[in-house]
């Protein structure tokens, strides 16, 4: 098949919804030959945060003179993007000879009377043979949902690492933040170090699992602290104090505050991986944070007018995002354009951002899950009375352009699937 052959097969396994549960992940990499096996391994899980701290780890592994293999998971654009060597995307060629190989395994199963694997489990064993097949020294795997129910939750890490945690998707993980932190905390193996910028309650639930699997914890903020700097549109400075040495004037091109909480987190990560024996300094430390490209948060993409994208798709991200906006554009009036999943928190992310908007333009995100979307305008209404509601993201985006004053400024977030349409119709047009 070619590689729109393989994108249309693996969508069609979509009607396989969430399924939870290791059973058909384990059957499936059993018959690849466990290609997972042997690998060395950091396991990422969270909330918010899990995408762009897998992007400053795995640049301070590859300044550090490994290959790194990165699997991450939405795409912005291109779903090549969430199979990375060195930052390099996988090829669609080899996506498409990878469906191929995984298929008549697929097909195995069902015949045999296992439930077929889902999407998601598809793409995890194409992630484990892809990397095993590339040689990579280290693979940084982001977590899908959760953490103990994902499929990625097949591995024994060197290293487990838990952003964060808030309440999203509480119809799949728990009402709670007990209930969410016990199933994100499931990847905490055994033995293995733990990295967490987790507070509160979660953090609670996170030290006693470690006391009990004798898993060594390490605190974002607590094991290692920082100091904020300057900031510009195309990035920002801070200082960072570790447990193994004070790492100045450190530099990430990527905003927010939330940021320099991942960027610590990373480090905090790199530094337990020296512990391990991992040949890392200081040096590649700063190298790879200044290396870092993670597109689609707090990105500028424009600057007359200036316009923002982010792809904060729950309350969380919504609200570390209007933070953000706010610090780092104090007064300025905003034109939002939103666009999020039905399974999304709706209600409390439009309330979060659309009460310090001049003007809402509500789109719809192209994927099936997008439900009824313009349920989103009447809730936007409740907090500002100028409020469009444009289906197609590039009517929309042009829509905002035109609305906006020369001081104002666009920002453009929710699903990271309209996000990444937008900011493509935006670049087209640089």
């Amino acid at each position: 098949m070619n590689y729109q052959e393989a994108l249309d097969y693996l969508a069609n396994l979509a009607k396989f919804g969430f399924n939870f549960g290791l059973g058909r992940i384990q059957e499936l990499l059993k018959r690849l030959d466990n290609p997972h096996s042997g690998l060395k391994i950091i396991h990422i899980g969270g909330t918010n945060g899990k995408g762009s701290t897998t992007a400053m780890l795995s640049a301070i592994l590859q300044e550090g003179g490994y290959r790194v293999g990165a699997f991450t998971s939405p795409h912005l654009k291109s779903y090549t993007e969430r199979y990375r060597i060195n930052g390099e995307e996988i090829s669609g060629e080899q996506v498409a000879g990878l469906i191929d190989e995984l298929r008549p395994h697929l097909e195995a199963m069902v015949a045999e009377g296992f439930e077929h694997p889902t999407e998601f489990e598809v793409g995890t064993a194409l992630a484990f043979l892809y990397f095993n097949r590339e040689k990579v020294d280290f693979q940084v795997v982001e977590v899908g949902l959760g953490g103990a129910i994902d499929s990625t939750n097949v591995i024994e890490p060197l290293l487990s690492i838990i952003t964060n945690v808030s309440m999203d998707h509480m119809d799949y993980l728990g009402h709670t933040i007990e209930e969410i932190t016990r199933v994100k905390a499931g990847i905490i193996k055994p033995g293995a170090p733990v990295v967490t910028a987790a507070g509160g309650e979660a953090l609670e639930v996170i030290e006693s699992i470690c006391r009990d699997k004798g898993s060594p914890l390490y605190v974002t903020g607590r094991d290692l602290t920082r100091q904020s700097g300057a900031w510009d549109l195309s990035g920002q400075s801070f200082s960072l104090r570790g447990r193994r040495e004070f790492y100045r004037d450190l530099f990430i091109p990527l905003l927010g505050g939330h940021q320099l909480v991942n960027a610590a987190t990373a480090v905090a990560a790199a530094e337990v991986l020296m512990d391990l024996g991992v040949s890392l300094n200081g040096s590649a430390v700063r190298r790879g944070l200044v290396r870092t490209r993670w597109p689609g948060r707090m990105e500028v993409v424009r600057h007359k007018p200036l316009v923002i994208i982010d792809g904060a798709h729950n309350y969380d991200g919504a609200r570390c995002l209007r933070r953000a906006l706010q610090e780092y554009f104090p007064g300025r009036s905003m034109v939002l354009v939103i666009g999020m999943l039905g399974d999304k928190e709706r209600v409390r992310v439009t309330a979060e951002l659309a009460s310090a908007a001049r003007a809402v333009v509500v789109t719809r995100p192209a994927n099936p899950r997008a439900g009824n979307w313009r349920e989103l305008a009447g809730e936007a209404r409740r907090y500002v009375s100028e409020v469009y509601l444009l289906e197609d993201t590039g009517e929309a985006v042009r829509k905002a352009l035109a609305l906006a004053g020369p001081e104002e400024i666009i920002c453009i977030t929710g699903s990271l699937y309209m996000v990444g349409g937008a900011r493509e119709i935006l670049l087209a047009q640089c």
